[in-house]
């Protein structure tokens, strides 16, 4: 792949220039992530054909949503005048029942959630009389098709759906500046520049505020009393995070280390077949305890340097998530002093009668022998991490 052509095919294709390399934007450090991505992509990836066809679509489909929110964003500058409302975000790693809670607290209308199809095609903004049957709904669900003809088992380990809430590292895909795509596909020197050399250039600040010109598009004609949002992607980043969102609410979900560390080598391993016939769970997994080690230790010293406010944040634990999920949601909404009303807890329960523990990762079955890693060297690497936010170990 070449920057340029992709560049080019992107212009194309919405007959747009102006990819916003001024401040209001991020700046221009979304090219850099964009040339670092597509090096990586190029040189590690090992994509089969299909691979390679979507890989390069998906870039092309990230610049093009890019030019069309400067565009729009160019030509609605009022949008900015509507403030984004201090969100509420679940911060939690990776497979500690983060996707189980937000699609809850999703159920209470109070909470103003990106929906997967609305993050996929965020223009024209979507509105409300139009929100629940806007045909891109349909044309977002269509995309599912690859991925259950590849992977049919990967929706019994995360949910897919155009109507689902997406995450915020989908958002920062089009600053290029997201933990989506070593996710996807194997690109070890981008994730390296990303956890380290993104952070200390600015790069990674630049990304919320492009994170940020997504949802005042997003909530220009749809808006909400308050922003409800998640990644596991901003334990990495809770400085940068905080400096844009500087009083937002955050969630913080734990699990045994060693667990993540196994469920997430298997999933990746999963979701990589759509690009690559290279899996290689040893390499995922020596590649990933890097990364949660350092997401762990981060979120540790935010907590122990007053980073983040102990009044700001509510911990929650995954196995009492599996056990007693309503109980975890009353513990959120206690620790902010919000009321949970009758028909938000009707609209949770009925979520939870019709979406069972096996479609949050129930029935994933992982060990963590299978990562090749030593058990008693994680321990120790996460024993500070443990203590602070009393993790129980789960048998390995």
């Amino acid at each position: 792949m070449i920057v340029d052509d992709l560049l080019r095919y992107a212009t194309e294709a919405t007959g747009r220039t102006d990819f916003g390399d001024d401040e209001m934007f991020g700046g221009d450090g979304w090219r850099e992530g964009l040339r670092r991505l597509v090096g990586s992509f190029n040189t590690e990836a090992a994509l089969h054909d299909l691979g390679r066809v979507v890989v390069q679509g998906e870039l092309v489909t990230y610049l093009s949503n890019r030019l069309r929110i400067v565009a729009h964003h160019r030509e609605h500058p009022e949008m900015r005048e509507r403030e984004v409302t201090p969100p509420v975000i679940i911060i939690g790693q990776a497979r500690t029942g983060t996707t189980m809670l937000f699609d809850l607290l999703a159920q209470d209308p109070a909470h103003r959630v990106p929906l997967t199809w609305e993050v996929d095609r965020p223009l024209p903004p979507p509105r409300t009389e139009t929100y629940d049957t806007d045909p891109r709904i349909a044309e977002t669900e269509a995309t599912f098709e690859l991925v259950d003809s590849i992977i049919p088992e990967f929706r019994s380990v995360h949910q897919l759906g155009a109507q689902l809430a997406q995450e915020c590292l989908r958002m920062t895909a089009s600053a290029f500046i997201s933990p989506i795509f070593p996710t996807q596909y194997e690109i070890p020197s981008y994730l390296d520049w990303l956890t380290h050399d993104a952070v200390e250039d600015g790069h990674v600040a630049a990304a919320y505020t492009w994170h940020r010109r997504f949802l005042e598009v997003l909530q220009s004609e749809h808006p909400g009393q308050r922003w409800l949002l998640k990644s596991p992607s901003h334990t990495w980043m809770l400085p940068q995070l905080l400096r844009e969102y500087p009083n937002a609410l955050l969630v913080q979900t734990h699990r045994d280390p060693a667990r993540v560390m196994a469920s997430t080598t298997s999933l990746v391993a999963m979701l990589r077949r759509l690009g690559t016939d290279r899996i290689e769970p040893d390499s995922i997994a020596t590649e990933f305890s890097e990364f949660i080690l350092d997401g762990l230790e981060r979120s540790t010293e935010a907590r122990l340097d007053g980073t983040i406010a102990p009044d700001r944040v509510v911990d929650v634990q995954f196995d009492a998530m599996m056990r007693e999920p309503m109980r975890c949601v009353e513990a959120v909404y206690a620790g902010f002093g919000w009321e949970l009303s009758t028909a938000a807890r009707e609209r949770m329960e009925l979520f939870l009668r019709g979406n069972s523990r096996e479609s949050h990762g129930g029935s994933h079955h992982y060990t963590f022998a299978d990562t090749g890693l030593d058990l008693a060297a994680v321990r120790a690497r996460t024993a500070r991490y443990s203590k602070h936010f009393d993790v129980p170990h789960e048998p390995c």
